[in-house]
């Protein structure tokens, strides 16, 4: 997802509200206005500062029906698709703030602004998408937030294709590659564009090309997180979360690797940040106690920062309490014929050497982790994924294990809370993989609650 999407996303609500405001309060000057007041007479007294306060409240309540009907989702859509669920959650809300003045004419009693106030917020709504549509496309013709494509296909749908993004840069795509099939060679190209954060999205536009070279390119696509696009053709590839979108009358599915996209990422991260500096503040006599008795019961320091892969493969140092003897890391490599784990790339040990007395104890109830707290802060993990693992482990994924780099690690996770480490491997990933690509803040949710009770049954913390 390109930062420049996601700013618009952000911007979306305020502006929204903004204009909201404003179609109400446009209502209510109008209804005051002698070519109006002449035909109805105004029966009702009401200053502008109490009619306000109402309108703040009810806009916040028109938002939530904006948002349940699909105006926040960041996917591509046309300005017609837009204007009318536009229309239908304006006409819906007046509906409902309608009912429920008209139950109580103490609340308010002027009805005809409220009905004013339905088209005007349909046309300063509309309005207002209108002008972010057109700055969006003034971003994309400079070349700003554009995302960069490789086309591979020689066909007449590849060709229109190419031929109407280098016509149209306001499409916000730029077609940077072009090849007529997919192979080991071109496969390295691609690589080195994925390693210069050059490519963001590969189009399949040749539906004849070879089945072995079809299932390369969908694993090349999810083990570097690049959205992965191809003709309607080819319906009868078994994959979820795709959308399908039309370009120069070629049909196109675009898969999605997760639904945790667009406002959802901005939701699950303000979710994440605001719980996590709660619970820093709430358990912050806790964390000194462990702390203080970290360093009295074994020398060495209180957190220990250990390298972790995270969100696309990035590299990040996750923080939590010692719970090893110093320099742990060093005597790993000698323990490695005893590995419990026979059936994944984690190394697990029943009776570890090398965890202290006092480790065996914060693991067991999950204490070590709580310092990770401070690794959602700083947005490198979530309340809630897939269970961040060393770069050693990552590089022993098969290419379908490698779904689980596309959303940032969690200290708790759907896999955790159904087994701990008593999963194996195949499962723990069948799991996040589940949650990966049907992430939504009800899941989330439903975790975090689930969690203490994982925490606190008699299955094993190794």
């Amino acid at each position: 997802m390109k930062k420049l999407e996601l700013i618009f996303a952000a911007i979306l609500i305020p502006l929204d509200y903004l204009a909201l405001l404003l179609a109400g309060t446009l209502a209510y000057f109008l209804r005051f206005e002698s070519f109006v007041a002449d035909i109805r007479p105004v029966i009702f007294s009401m200053s502008y500062q109490s009619f306000f306060k109402i309108l703040a409240i009810a806009a916040i309540a028109w938002l939530v029906i904006f948002a349940l009907n699909g105006l926040y989702t960041i996917k591509r859509r046309r300005l017609p698709r837009d204007f009318s669920r536009i229309f239908v959650a304006c006409s819906v809300a007046t509906l409902i703030i309608v009912i429920a003045f008209f139950f109580n004419f103490r609340l308010f009693s002027s009805r005809l602004i409220i009905l004013t106030g339905w088209p005007l917020s349909i046309i300063i709504v509309s309005f207002e998408r209108l002008f972010i549509h057109f700055i969006k496309k003034i971003f994309y013709k400079k070349g700003i937030g554009v995302r960069q494509i490789v086309m591979i296909g020689d066909n007449k749908n590849a060709r229109d294709m190419v031929k109407e993004f280098q016509d149209n840069p306001a499409f916000g795509f730029r077609i940077i590659k072009s090849y007529p099939n997919f192979n080991e060679e071109i496969e390295a190209e691609l690589k080195e564009l994925v390693n210069r954060h050059q490519l963001d999205d590969i189009i399949l536009a040749d539906s004849t090309l070879l089945e072995e070279q079809k299932n390369r390119l969908v694993n090349f696509c999810t083990e570097n997180q690049l959205d992965y696009r191809y003709t309607a053709s080819l319906l009868e590839t078994k994959l979820i979360n795709f959308e399908l979108s039309t370009i120069t009358s070629v049909p196109l599915i675009e898969v999605r690797q997760t639904r945790l996209d667009g406002w959802g990422r901005i939701i699950k991260r303000l979710f994440n940040l605001i719980l996590a500096i709660i619970i820093l503040i709430t358990l912050s006599p806790l964390l000194l106690l462990i702390g203080l008795l970290v360093i009295l019961t074994s020398p060495g320091s209180v957190i220990v920062k250990l390298p972790r892969v995270g969100a696309t493969g990035g590299i990040f140092y996750c923080y939590k309490f010692r719970s090893m003897v110093k320099d742990a890391h060093k005597i790993k490599a000698n323990l490695m014929t005893l590995n419990e784990r026979a059936d994944g790339p984690l190394f697990k040990m029943q009776n570890d050497p090398r965890i202290t007395k006092f480790g065996k104890f914060i693991r067991k109830w999950s204490l070590d982790e709580l310092p990770q707290l401070i690794n959602i802060v700083l947005g490198q993990m979530s309340l809630v994924g897939p269970r961040p693992h060393e770069p050693e482990e990552v590089a022993k994924y098969q290419t379908s294990d490698k779904k689980l780099l596309v959303i940032k690690p969690g200290i708790t996770g759907l896999a955790q809370v159904s087994g701990r480490s008593d999963l194996l491997w195949e499962e723990e990933v069948r799991l996040d993989t589940y949650y990966v690509e049907n992430w939504s803040l009800g899941l989330d949710i439903q975790i975090l609650l689930k969690t203490p009770r994982a925490v606190f049954s008699k299955r094993k913390a190794v």
